[in-house]
């Protein structure tokens, strides 16, 4: 049997242990002794040593049958004794040194220590420290008989584990604020571990499926998805997890109602020192009823498209109609019907579309639009509005800034400028460097130029901040004698949006 020396070192030991490694959660008793060895000559001074190395840690002594209790300085002062004042003796004088919430907690435990119906004694309690403060001690130990048939003992020490418990209340503290946040956003705020397994949602995700907490943990959020999304879905996650790559996609999730709304996922990973990722947190954001406002809209856009595209059919119709009596006219009938053809097609190329309206042909380019809008300003074989150089594809949100830019140039053309007589012309150029498309539009042959006009009329405001928050480009103009020069620079970047 282990004397009491050994036990004490053994504790002491584990206690070190524990404080140095593993936190006061460990208990990872550390071999001193082989079995049967008792310490030689110096263990009680080493033991002093590793005592007052470790800080914080005192040893205590206690007859059970007696309540003698016998501790160390260390122990003491642990306990808020002054230096030069004499230690209580038994229990009750620890007892009275404890907060009064925490002594028949300690009582508690040291009795069931006593009547061995613990193995070993494990309590934590307050006290107020020898600087006033506020401290938490952890108090452990084992019973132990001296000799065969001896009064019990209650050997061990006593550990400072407020430092512990602060860190403890400051992790719950930041937990709270990371619940309060994420629950105060209209957004479902979900997190999992590097594998993939999702272990946290906040109360918005609970709240929009209806599903008890826990329920949808690990790989059962892919249940809450439509059928026809699910492998979709479980397809792109995989991929991030595999890659480390920003999740993102729409699917239909369902709604406590039983319905299904449509939602964004998105979702990125956290990784630590060594890139290794630790952590994934995502989102989902409901959408559905923006996308029963995009199907609206898009409803709206083709039926008036289709209404505008009858009347330019009517027009060219009239147009024509008088031909049929007077022949003489058909030329400039044809050519007006040209025009308005034109114009018809270059209203369908600019108009927004949807994913479900969009062109199949996606080739459509910069000078490809801006032939076509220009298109009905050409007579056949004399063409006034002349572009060359270089070109980009266009997609089709630039297009339809480029639409009102180009058409608002051609229409100031004909009114003031280079066209609004016969002999007048317009060269655009295009040049492609350091990944900027420069478009110079150049008039000549019309009207003098008195020079810069005093006010800006709404079409020529309009087309500059169109250039500046559509485009990210910059429009400038120059008024020469000969004629307007404007002068459109739009990274090319965008020009793909």
């Amino acid at each position: 049997m282990f004397t009491c020396a050994q036990t004490l070192v053994t504790l002491v030991s584990t206690t070190l242990h524990s404080r140095f490694v593993g936190g006061p959660e460990s208990f990872n008793t550390m071999v001193i002794f082989a079995p049967g060895a008792r310490p030689g000559p110096g263990s009680e001074a080493r033991l002093r040593l590793a005592l007052d190395a470790a800080g914080g840690v005192g040893a205590w002594e206690l007859d059970v049958a007696t309540d003698w209790l016998s501790a160390d300085e260390s122990f003491w002062s642990l306990h808020g004794l002054q230096k030069g004042r004499d230690a209580p003796g038994n229990l009750q004088g620890l007892l009275a040194m404890v907060m009064a919430d925490d002594r028949e907690l300690l009582a508690t435990a040291l009795r069931a220590a006593a009547d061995r119906k613990v193995e070993r004694l494990r309590c934590e309690y307050r006290v107020v420290g020898a600087d006033g403060e506020l401290a938490w001690l952890l108090l452990r130990g084992r019973m132990r008989t001296l000799e065969e048939g001896g009064t019990g003992r209650l050997i061990g020490v006593a550990v400072d584990v407020t430092e512990q418990h602060q860190t403890e209340m400051a992790l719950r503290a930041s937990e709270e604020r990371f619940e309060a946040i994420t629950n105060s956003v209209d957004q479902m705020i979900w997190s999992t571990r590097p594998d993939g397994f999702h272990d946290y949602y906040n109360q918005r995700w609970y709240e929009f499926t209806g599903m008890e907490v826990g329920t949808t943990d690990g790989e059962a959020w892919n249940g809450m998805f439509h059928p026809d999304d699910q492998e979709r879905a479980w397809e792109r996650w995989r991929h991030s997890l595999e890659t480390g790559e920003p999740y993102h996609i729409e699917y239909r999730l369902r709604h406590h109602s039983g319905n299904y709304r449509w939602v964004i996922g998105r979702a990125k990973c956290v990784r630590d020192g060594e890139g290794r990722i630790v952590r994934w947190y995502g989102t989902c954001t409901d959408i559905d009823d923006l996308k029963e406002a995009e199907a609206q809209r898009e409803l709206i856009a083709r039926e008036l498209s289709h209404r505008i595209r009858n009347i330019f059919a009517v027009v060219s119709s009239l147009v024509m109609l008088p031909t049929r009596d007077q022949p003489e006219a058909r030329p400039f009938a044809v050519s007006v019907q040209a025009r308005i053809q034109a114009l018809a097609s270059a209203h369908e190329y600019v108009r927004p579309h949807s994913a479900l309206s969009a062109p199949e042909d996606d080739s459509h380019t910069v000078k490809g639009l801006m032939q076509l809008l220009v298109s009905p300003y050409n007579a056949p074989g004399r063409g006034r509005i002349v572009i060359e150089g270089d070109d980009q594809p266009i997609g089709t949100q630039a297009a339809t800034a480029m639409a009102l830019i180009i058409h608002e140039l051609a229409t100031n053309a004909v009114k003031y400028g280079a066209l609004s007589g016969d002999g007048g012309l317009v060269a655009v150029d295009c040049s492609d460097a350091d990944k900027h498309l420069t478009i110079r539009w150049r008039e000549t042959g019309g009207p003098p130029v008195d020079g810069t006009p005093t006010r800006k009329g709404f079409g020529t405001t309009l087309s500059e901040r169109v250039a500046s928050t559509q485009l990210g480009a910059t429009l400038t103009r120059e008024w020469l004698a000969e004629g307007l020069v404007v002068v459109l620079v739009i990274p090319v970047s965008r020009l793909l949006t």
